[in-house]
């Protein structure tokens, strides 16, 4: 069963278990996995259903920032929720020392020695973590080691 499959069901599970956080959350996921599709005239793959999930995550992640600084606790505890729910959909997150490790190899790799060479590093680890890391972290972590 693909993850949009797995979508459908749990949705129809949470309509029947009267579960509206969850059936809100899975509402919004297939609508916005449907427009990606109509978007693209075609269906998406398991990788672009996955990543129509990481930005549903991003864009949550971006209103709890938002709602942190308005002192909107409600809305952040909501759009925490709802990231827990489209969390259990994505593939499992590296730890931070996965991340470091992984983001060690690849500065060795590439030969990177300074910030300059920051660019190089990224586009040579962002396909090793595709899901499963936010780029934001990625980035934040190529700066601390190759500063550091």
């Amino acid at each position: 069963m693909n993850t949009k499959e797995k979508l459908t069901a749990d949705l129809k599970d949470a309509m029947r278990a009267r579960d509206t956080l969850r059936k809100r959350v899975l509402r919004l996921a297939l609508a916005s996995i449907k427009n990606a599709e109509i978007a693209k005239q075609a269906e998406l793959s398991e990788a672009e259903v996955v990543k129509v999930l990481q930005k549903e995550v991003k864009e949550r992640r971006d209103t709890i920032e938002g709602a942190q600084k308005a002192g909107r606790d409600d809305l952040v505890a909501e759009a925490e929720a709802e990231i827990a729910v489209l969390e259990t959909y994505l593939p499992q997150q590296l730890s931070e020392a996965e991340l470091e490790a992984l983001v060690r190899g690849t500065i060795a790799e590439v030969g990177a020695a300074s910030m300059r060479e920051m660019g190089k590093v990224m586009s040579a680890i962002m396909p090793k973590v595709q899901g499963r890391a936010d780029g934001k972290a990625v980035s934040q972590m190529v700066r601390k080691l190759l500063t550091g």
